[in-house]
């Protein structure tokens, strides 16, 4: 794996000149905050060694590279999930590198179903923890070049990032939720029961990504500051059939409020 990960890195210096100092993971329907990156510098997954490729609609497959909100980024226009039929550390991989190229912090959004009775469709939940009911990325041999065999997971999502995030939405007067992410596999969304289970764990959203990409960002000492848009609702009552393509489409609708707060955060750092 860390040779791997060296290779893709060295690739990726060959052909690019951004030395990025902010990773962005962009979550189903996400892809959007890409078009704000200046003077941009692409690579295709599929052109880049030991890279997974995006199979799911709305993923594009792109690292992009160039300027936002003043500092040097390098955005994932599409992620990798478990339930594709990649191994948790493929799911990751990208996050390795990123740490490789230089990343000092690590954004990462997703669209996810609101388990919370408080929620509403489209609204922006930035998280400050998760229940993991995915496989833990970290199994299977440790090395130490990359970080500790057991991480500490007390601030999986950094506290000043967070309060950063907030103060941002205040001023600009966007609501915003905080609360907890459950991760499953997928890729099927949840049964009535699966939301309830869901909420009396501790969850107030429920999805299928973000989970593996921060427990490894965690092990290499990355800070991460996560939001999810909420698209759809597991709360009784509320609950109705969801299609994949109708997620997208209010990721979109939400997705400028998102990408407001993040340039600004970019700002501030």
């Amino acid at each position: 794996m860390l040779e791997k990960v060296k290779e893709t890195t060295a690739y990726i210096r060959s052909k690019v000149t951004v030395e990025p100092e902010v990773g962005i993971i962009l979550g189903t329907g996400l892809g959007g905050l890409t078009k704000d990156i200046k003077n941009q510098e692409v690579l295709d997954y599929g052109d880049i060694p030991n890279f997974p490729v995006s199979t799911v609609e709305g993923h594009h497959g792109r690292l992009i590279f160039g300027d936002l909100g003043g500092k040097k980024v390098v955005a994932m226009q599409g992620r990798f999930h478990f339930y594709e039929g990649y191994d948790m550390k493929e799911v990751t991989f990208p996050v390795r590198v990123m740490k490789y190229l230089g990343v000092k912090n690590l954004f990462v959004s997703n669209a996810s179903g609101g388990v919370n009775p408080d929620f509403e469709i489209g609204d922006l939940m930035i998280i400050n923890d998760h229940i993991n009911l995915l496989p833990n990325p970290l199994i299977g041999p440790n090395d130490k070049e990359f970080g500790p065999r057991f991480p500490d997971m007390s601030q999986p999502y950094d506290y000043k990032l967070i309060a950063l995030a907030q103060d941002i939405a205040k001023k600009n007067g966007i609501n915003t939720q905080i609360g907890c992410y459950v991760g499953t596999t997928g890729p099927t969304f949840e049964t009535p029961k699966e939301y309830q289970y869901f909420r009396i764990i501790g969850g107030d959203t429920v999805g299928m990504s973000t989970v593996p990409e921060v427990i490894v960002a965690r092990q290499m000492g990355l800070p991460v500051f996560a939001i999810s848009i909420i698209t759809d609702l597991g709360v009784p009552g509320k609950i109705v059939e969801i299609t994949h393509e109708e997620v997208q489409k209010v990721g979109k609708e939400a997705e400028r409020k998102m990408t407001l707060i993040m340039e600004e955060m970019l700002q501030n750092l």
